[in-house]
């Protein structure tokens, strides 16, 4: 066997020996390493080690592997330590490979290590926080030493030592991986250049873990980036921002994470600071979750993403509506926004399956149901969305159908309640009302409420419109009984191959529902044989083709030639049935 003990990692120009763990600043969660004394997390790879020995078999892995790394391949200690310490996956697939002996294990772990060359950057790619089943997707080819790459390690030492916890460093990699591609003395002097804005350590290192673009090497970033601090010193120290955040990491990512949710709605980096530093309470009374889901109550309207961010901070008074819970009558709400009553009259013959109760969070696809949703969210832009918080339905029996109220005991008393009440809540979410007509679509629909709405979103993927696509569903509810890949052969075949637009389902929606292969292809082939033959001067559409029963279809084409019906079974329809011309 070869021994290892002579392949030494060679350190770079980076002065590892000067690097000193900077972790003050952090709460002890943030860099906590995994003793072996603690309680170990379930490795699946430890079956054959008694479990009380197995803290120790760990430990002792741990004390071996430390000192292999540091002693055998010169890694710095600090470093080689944190390695070991937070790769215990990777650790445990090697001490399975090890012959347990309570007596004997210590040293025969150290032995296996001589002799055995372990990947180096699964180790180090567990230790920085990258998941065990991602791992191997960023481990190089045909390297196992960290000396192979020693730019990824030099990297990851200058941030440690800058003070970003070790384990937190798989974020960067995942998020940015050209940061470990950078200079290691250039990523320091990029780090400390972001304290010329005012910011410390501990402020830097909340704000490149949220941001993490900030360190990669991307000089087309460069006024993206200095737009981006300017923003964040206007709000931070202009407005005194700082002051209301805590001295950890974990408080500056907590705000800085907010900010960005702003900067992916919408909000302009370099013109959004002075709105930010005026809302900056914003930053401090409301959890993140609070801000994800209003942002994505206005998101679901599909206006312009980038209005959404701007609208919020203009708007903070709609961060404490209640989008969720409260009960709408449709009519009802569009009359508070100042809709006619000859609009609305208007609104009730043409989208009659919107009408009746729904709940405020189905509001946006109400709204898009209806080809409302620029109008609504003009109305809450240009200063009306105080009637979003003043809504309140007029009276107890308001927009109440009986017959919908009827079904729904049933359907509540049913073997099924759950599963079909599913179903009724997604036709509720993409619009419809409490109302007879989605009572009868929900009996017309197949499947759960999960395939459901995965075929509604493969219909408006491919370009179908979502208030036609609901209308589509109103008079075919059988559209949605299918699986989405059929869907799409189905109308590749409309428009690819036919050259029909795709707002001919808008006259013809039961198109979607025929067979591909037994029926549509077939008929329009045949037709189109006809015409090529110059038997069939007249155009039939596709919906004449394809929506005729058999009976009446062969009729047809024997008005057409009297040999029509022979050509056609023979060579069109028995191709598609090949078991009925077996039987």
């Amino acid at each position: 066997s070869l021994s290892l003990t002579t392949m030494h990692f060679h350190p770079s120009t980076t002065r590892h020996s000067l690097y000193a763990p900077l972790f003050r600043h952090f709460s002890d969660s943030a860099v906590a390493t995994v003793s072996a004394a603690a309680k170990l997390p379930k490795l699946p790879y430890l079956s054959k080690i008694p479990s009380k020995y197995r803290p120790r078999a760990i430990q002792e892995a741990q004390q071996a592997l430390t000192d292999y790394l540091h002693t055998t391949r010169s890694l710095p200690f600090t470093f080689a330590d944190y390695i070991t310490k937070n790769s215990l996956f990777s650790l445990s697939q090697l001490v399975a490979k090890v012959h347990f002996s309570p007596s004997t294990f210590s040293n025969s772990f150290q032995r296996f290590l001589r002799y055995h060359p372990i990947n180096e950057f699964q180790f180090f790619y567990e230790s920085i926080g990258i998941n065990r089943d991602e791992i191997s997707v960023y481990l190089p080819r045909k390297k196992f030493f960290l000396c192979d790459d020693s730019r990824v390690l030099d990297v990851a030492c200058e941030l440690s030592s800058f003070g970003f916890p070790w384990i937190w460093l798989g974020k960067l990699y995942r998020e940015e991986i050209s940061i470990f591609s950078e200079n290691p003395t250039e990523l320091s002097k990029k780090l400390n250049g972001f304290k010329d804005y005012g910011f410390s350590s501990v402020a830097i290192i909340g704000i490149c873990l949220v941001f993490p673009y900030v360190l990669g090497g991307d000089p087309e970033l460069g006024g993206e980036i200095s737009l981006l601090f300017d923003d964040l010193r206007t709000v931070f120290i202009d407005f005194d921002l700082m002051s209301c955040v805590e001295g950890n990491v974990n408080a500056w990512i907590e705000v800085c994470r907010k900010i960005r949710i702003f900067y992916d709605m919408g909000c302009r980096k370099g013109k959004a600071g002075e709105l930010m530093g005026r809302r900056k309470f914003i930053f401090i009374q409301y959890p993140e979750e609070v801000l994800v889901k209003k942002m994505e109550f206005f998101n679901r309207l599909s206006v312009n993403k980038s209005e959404i961010g701007p609208l919020l901070l203009e708007r903070p008074e709609i961060l404490d509506f209640d989008l969720e819970n409260p009960v709408i009558s449709v009519l009802g709400l569009l009359k508070h926004f100042g809709m006619s009553t000859r609009e609305l009259q208007s609104i009730a013959q043409e989208y009659p399956y919107v009408l009746g109760r729904n709940k405020m969070a189905n509001l946006p696809h109400v709204m898009r149901a209806l080809d409302l949703e620029e109008w609504f969210f003009n109305k809450i832009r240009n200063g009306n969305h105080h009637l979003l918080g003043t809504y309140v339905i007029g009276n107890p029996k308001e927009d109440l159908d009986k017959d919908y109220n009827g079904n729904l005991e049933v359907i509540q008393s049913s073997k099924t309640r759950i599963h079909t009440l599913r179903k009724l809540n997604f036709l509720h979410s993409i619009g419809y009302g409490e109302n007879s007509i989605t009572v009868r679509i929900l009996g017309h629909s197949h499947g759960t409420s999960t395939e459901l709405q995965e075929r509604f979103n493969c219909l408006l993927r491919n370009g179908i419109q979502f208030s036609k696509l609901c209308k589509m569903i109103r008079f075919s509810p059988k559209i949605l009984n299918q699986n989405s890949e059929i869907l799409e052969q189905k109308m590749k075949f409309l428009c690819g191959y036919i050259g029909s637009p795709l707002e001919y389902l808008d006259d013809f929606p039961a198109y979607l529902c025929f067979d591909l292969e037994k029926r549509v292809k077939p008929r329009y082939k045949f037709h189109t044989w006809l015409t090529q033959m110059g038997l069939c001067a007249k155009s039939y559409s596709i919906a004449s083709m394809v929506a005729t029963s058999e009976k009446n279809f062969i009729a047809r084409v024997y008005g057409i030639h009297p040999a029509a019906p022979k050509q056609w079974l023979e060579c069109f329809y028995n191709l598609s049935h090949p078991s009925d011309q077996a039987k």
